[in-house]
């Protein structure tokens, strides 16, 4: 299917300064909203505690929920809807782990109905220890990290034919990563300082296009959680899942282009850097868009009908879909245009 004639020739590059003032806007505003919301509003999954799911047979309000749970002299963390509102279902979050939650669960069934008057039913029970909790973020953290390091190794490889010395690269820098972690170093922090260290060390040795990948996922990966935070969604383990399925979309993107950069490299080795790259977004265009267009069309039908279980990962993986396709052209491409203003 031919979705944009052959020949179409958009000034892509022309417009990268643009894009790029709107890449850092669009990071400032995600950085700033996780700062003053000190970090992301973390799930169960991650901060620890308990979630209750309920649904009640009648209409109720909120402050009747939690007026009942009062009685339980439960540590009630919050009160929300979940799903449609014509479903009656709620979510109760608690910071405390009960040591019983078969009695627990009764005691909340019989407190709700006293002080509703509606019958409710405890549809969903999930516990998670702090420490438990801690260690997932650590492990999401090192998941995310590692991934970027061997897409490191495959795109010097692949494109680059820098396989030994990317290898040893990435070996030295999960190495150095996992002996600072020993020492209890505190991980933000740590992956946060091994991911600019990273990038330093890509550009020391030249990785040019590992670096446009790797810039153009962090792009993504930053804006996406910065959004989530911008609409107080929770970060669950979905929410990791999600973003892992980001950086291997955008990558595939990202790679098609630069499959298409090095094959007119090759015949157009004449030409300008610019001609160059903006062609080779040009011919990759229908492809790229029939591909979001397709992925989208799904995913939006997981957001609209998943329920409420899928509802925000279906969320990450949209917001995800339209910035990795946007970062293919705007920011892994012009990326390459940099080594050539470096080396003049």
């Amino acid at each position: 299917m031919q979705f944009i004639k052959p020949g179409i020739n958009i000034d892509f590059i022309g417009k990268r300064k643009i894009a790029f003032f709107f890449s850092l806007v669009m990071i400032f505003i995600s950085i700033g909203t996780l700062v003053l919301n000190k970090g992301p509003r973390y799930g169960i999954d991650f901060a620890g505690g308990t979630l209750v799911q309920v649904k009640f047979e009648g209409s109720v309000a909120i402050d009747q929920i939690k007026s009942g749970l009062q009685s339980l002299e439960m540590a009630v963390s919050s009160v929300q809807q979940f799903g449609v509102t014509e479903d009656n279902e709620y979510l109760i979050r608690t910071d405390t782990i009960p040591s019983a939650m078969d009695d627990q669960s009764e005691k909340i069934e019989r407190s709700l109905e006293e002080a509703t008057g509606i019958s409710v039913e405890i549809r969903r029970v999930e516990m998670v220890g702090p420490q438990v909790g801690k260690d997932l973020r650590e492990k999401a953290l090192f998941a995310m990290f590692y991934a970027l390091l061997f897409i490191t190794v495959y795109i010097s490889g692949r494109f680059e034919l820098k396989w030994a010395k990317s290898g040893i690269v990435a070996a030295a820098i999960m190495g150095a990563v996992y002996l600072l972690s020993l020492l209890n170093v505190s991980v933000p922090f740590l992956m946060l300082a091994a991911l600019i260290v990273s990038l330093v060390i890509f550009w020391f040795f030249e990785f040019k296009y590992a670096m446009g990948a790797i810039v153009a996922l962090i792009h993504d990966v930053t804006i996406t959680i910065g959004i989530f935070s911008i609409f107080d969604k929770e970060f669950t383990l979905p929410i990791i899942a999600a973003l892992l399925t980001i950086i291997g979309y955008s990558l595939n993107d990202t790679i098609i282009v630069f499959d298409r950069i090095r094959e007119n490299l090759r015949k157009y080795h004449k030409d300008p850097m610019t001609t160059i790259v903006n062609k080779s977004i040009n011919e990759t265009l229908s492809r790229t868009i029939l591909t979001s267009l397709t992925t989208l069309v799904v995913v939006f039908a997981l957001f609209v009908l998943g329920g409420g279980i899928i509802h925000d990962f279906s969320f990450a993986l949209m917001v995800g879909i339209l910035i990795g396709t946007y970062s293919s052209i705007y920011v892994a491409s012009p990326i390459l245009l940099a080594w050539q203003s470096r080396r003049k």
